[in-house]
């Protein structure tokens, strides 16, 4: 059984990494169960630990905000992505005495949860990193070998594993303009024309359809209960969001 939170917040998305934070945390300790989270996010630049020692960070923020995103840290590693009203976030938080030892594993099971959804839906989707992508990552998920349609994270820490994946179903444009100057200020090489989106390679699947083929997958693994997010752990992560706000 998991189950199955729908809380976003495209207002103040930086809320939404404090909040995986609490639910590994609970997770972990065992006073809530495995539990799955479908969100829709903001406008916002994702920038990992390593983006965050940069000397070109603070420049890479402004960047983002230039072109109308905000900043946020998140919880799981890489380097910088950039989300929109048109992607989505889904991610699991699971029970795990020992989570070092099943690392790769989730990892396929994540992105191979992506493949199988997008593919139902009509789309050449395959797992691997294609050359010049942002936020490279062997588990990445792709259409055709050419661009890139989800990047998959993950953390852990003792009791339980959180592992995600944000899809973008439109706006490739619009990403690939916003990391264009971010990935400059970090002085890292990519290739825009990696950055694809679902609506490139299937126009009819909007997000609805999309969301309908992810818990389509979903439901083939766990026993999925929709359940609304107590009122405690919302306004523990509205305090704690904070936290993962860029600075500036």
């Amino acid at each position: 059984m998991i189950e199955l939170l729908r809380e976003a917040f495209p207002g103040r998305p930086e809320t939404g990494p404090a909040l995986s934070r609490i639910l590994l945390d609970q997770v972990a300790a065992g006073t809530r169960p495995a539990t799955a989270r479908l969100s829709r996010p903001g406008r916002v630049v994702a920038f990992g630990r390593r983006d965050t020692r940069s000397p070109g960070y603070g420049a890479a923020v402004e960047a983002a905000r230039d072109h109308g995103f905000n900043g946020m840290e998140r919880l799981t590693g890489g380097r910088a992505a950039a989300y929109s009203e048109g992607t989505l976030s889904l991610t699991l938080t699971l029970p795990d005495p020992t989570p070092g030892e099943r690392t790769d594993q989730r990892f396929r099971d994540a992105s191979e949860l992506a493949r199988a959804a997008l593919g139902s839906l009509g789309i050449d989707a395959r797992i691997g990193e294609v050359p010049g992508e942002y936020c490279p990552g062997d588990f990445s998920v792709n259409a055709r070998g050419k661009t890139k349609l989800a990047g998959v994270g993950q953390r852990m820490i003792k009791g339980a594993a959180h592992v995600g994946f944000v899809i973008v179903v439109s706006d490739s444009a619009l990403i690939r303009q916003v990391l264009d100057p971010v990935y400059a200020a970090l002085s890292l090489e990519w290739d825009p024309a990696t950055v694809g989106a679902i609506e490139d390679e299937a126009a009819d699947a909007d997000r609805d359809a999309v969301e309908a083929a992810l818990l389509e997958q979903l439901e083939k693994d766990y026993d999925v209960v929709p359940v609304d997010l107590d009122e405690d752990t919302k306004r523990l992560a509205a305090v704690r969001a904070g936290q993962f706000r860029s600075p500036g």
